[in-house]
C-alpha cells in the first residue's frame, strides 16, 4: 500500500538538515557525477571505434590475456555474467571476438580478439590517452600525481568495503 505525499509549498518546507549537496555526502555525490561524465566522455571519445563504452574494458582484457574462460572474463572485469554474455553477444556480431568451445573441456566456452579487432587496439590507447589528459588539464605534475594518489586511497576504501583486493599500484 502506497500512500500520497503531501502537497507542500517550498516556502512552507521545514529544514530536514540534509545539505543540498548530497544529504551529508557531497563528496560522494561529486565522485558520482564525474564518474558518469567519464563514462559519457569516453562512451563519446570511443564512437569512432564502433565500440561502447565499457567494451573498451573487455577487449582490452582479451587482447593482454589472449583466449580466456568466458566465467573467467566475467570475473576479471567484476560483471555479472549474463552482461559480459550480452557484450560477447554484441562484441561477437561486430567481429571483435569470437567464441568457441575449449578442445580441452566442451563445456568451456573460450573468448578471444580476432584478428581484426588488433587493429582498434591503438585507438582505444590513443583515446584513454586523449581522455586522461582531457581529465587533468589545467593541473600541474604536483596536483596529477596528488590527484592520482588520493584517487588510489578511495578505491582501496572502496575495494576494502566490499571485500576486496585494493589495486596493486606504486
Amino acid at each position: 500500500m502506497t500512500r500520497e505525499l503531501p502537497d507542500i509549498d517550498a516556502t512552507e518546507a521545514e529544514p530536514t538538515g540534509a545539505t543540498e549537496a548530497g544529504y551529508g555526502g557531497h563528496v560522494s555525490q561529486t565522485l558520482a557525477r564525474v564518474s558518469r561524465l567519464h563514462r559519457l566522455a569516453g562512451g563519446r571519445l570511443l564512437r569512432p571505434t564502433g565500440l561502447c563504452s565499457g567494451q573498451e574494458f573487455l577487449m582490452m582484457t582479451l587482447w593482454d590475456a589472449g583466449p580466456v574462460r568466458q566465467s573467467e572474463l566475467a570475473r576479471a572485469l567484476d560483471l555479472d555474467p549474463s552482461t559480459v554474455t550480452l557484450m560477447l553477444r554484441r562484441l561477437e556480431q561486430g567481429g571483435h571476438v569470437t567464441r568457441a568451445r575449449d578442445p580441452q573441456d566442451r563445456r568451456v566456452m573460450l573468448v578471444r580478439a580476432s584478428e581484426q579487432s588488433y587493429s582498434l587496439r591503438p585507438k582505444v590507447a590513443e583515446t584513454w590517452a586523449r581522455l586522461e589528459e582531457h581529465i587533468l588539464d589545467g593541473l600541474d605534475d604536483g596536483e596529477r600525481e596528488a590527484f592520482a594518489r588520493i584517487l588510489m586511497k578511495v578505491e582501496k576504501n572502496l575495494a576494502t568495503e566490499e571485500g576486496e583486493e585494493g589495486p596493486e599500484r606504486p
